[in-house]
C-alpha cells in the first residue's frame, strides 16, 4: 500500500512541474512573502531580530495560494474525464487522496523554504530565538496543509478549477476570520455564547498563533492534523459518491 501511495505522490508531484504551474506558484510565493514582510510588515523598522513581520502576513498569503494549488486535485481529473479511469484501477481511494495531498504539501513546503534566507539574515543581524522561529515555520506548514486539505475536499465537488479555487479560498478565508476579535464581538452581540465559542474554536488563525509564539500545544496539533484528516476523508467520500455522475 505504501508503494501505491508513493507512486501516486510521484505522479502528482511530477505533474506540477510538467506545466508552468509549479514555477509560477513558487515565483509568486517567493516574491510575495518577503514583499509583505518588508513593505507591509516594515521588517527593518521593527529593530528586532525576528521574523514576526513575515509570520504576521503568511496566513493571508496562504488563504489565496493554497487553494490555487489544491484546486486541480480532483477537479482536473473530472474535467479531463480521467477520474473514472483512476477509480477503476485497483488503487485504494485513501492512497489517491493521500498522494495528491502530499504532493501539494511538498510544493507548499518548497515555497515556504524560499523564505529561509530571511531566517539567515536575522541571524546575521542579531540573535533571534531560533527555536521559536522553527516552531513558527512548523505552524505555517500545518496551516498550509489544512488549507490544502480543505481545498482538495472542495475540489471534489466540481469539474471547474476556477470554482474549486473560489470555494477553497472562501473556506480558508472563513477559517482565518473566525477567531478575529471583531468577528467574535459581532457574533457575541447577536448569537448565543455557545455559538460564539464554537466559531472561535474553528479559528485556524488562533491555533496558528500559538505556533507563531513559539508554543507547540497538543490541542493545536490535534486541530490541524484532525482538520487535514477529516477534509481528506470528506474529499474521498465526495469522489466516491460522484464518480458515477460524470461531470
Amino acid at each position: 500500500m505504501i508503494h501505491t501511495l508513493r507512486a501516486i505522490y510521484r505522479r502528482e508531484l511530477g505533474a506540477y512541474f510538467l506545466t508552468p504551474l509549479a514555477y509560477v506558484f513558487l515565483a509568486v510565493f517567493g516574491f510575495a512573502a518577503p514583499a509583505f514582510a518588508f513593505h507591509v510588515g516594515r521588517f527593518f523598522d521593527t529593530n528586532r531580530a525576528d521574523l514576526a513581520p513575515l509570520f504576521d502576513y503568511l496566513p493571508w498569503l496562504l488563504v489565496i495560494l493554497m487553494p490555487a494549488l489544491a484546486m486541480r486535485a480532483w477537479a482536473e481529473e473530472r474535467d479531463r474525464g480521467t477520474l473514472e479511469f483512476l477509480m477503476a484501477l485497483p488503487i485504494p481511494l485513501w492512497a489517491m487522496a493521500g498522494g495528491k495531498f502530499l504532493a501539494a504539501w511538498t510544493m507548499a513546503a518548497l515555497a515556504i523554504a524560499l523564505t529561509f534566507p530571511m531566517w539567515i539574515a536575522v541571524n546575521y543581524l542579531g540573535e533571534p530565538d531560533n527555536a521559536a522561529i522553527a516552531t513558527a515555520y512548523l505552524g505555517t506548514l500545518l496551516l498550509a496543509g489544512a488549507y490544502l486539505a480543505v481545498g482538495q475536499a472542495l475540489s471534489a465537488t466540481t469539474a471547474n478549477q476556477v470554482v474549486a479555487f473560489v470555494l477553497g479560498a472562501g473556506a480558508a478565508f472563513l477559517l482565518t476570520m473566525a477567531g478575529l476579535p471583531f468577528v467574535l464581538s459581532v457574533l457575541g452581540a447577536s448569537a448565543p455564547a455557545a455559538v460564539t465559542e464554537f466559531v472561535a474554536g474553528l479559528s485556524a488563525l488562533d491555533h496558528y498563533n500559538a505556533f507563531r509564539n513559539g508554543v507547540i500545544g497538543l490541542a493545536d496539533l490535534v486541530y490541524f492534523l484532525g482538520l487535514i484528516g477529516i477534509c481528506l476523508a470528506m474529499g474521498g467520500v465526495l469522489v466516491s459518491e460522484r464518480r458515477g455522475g460524470g461531470r
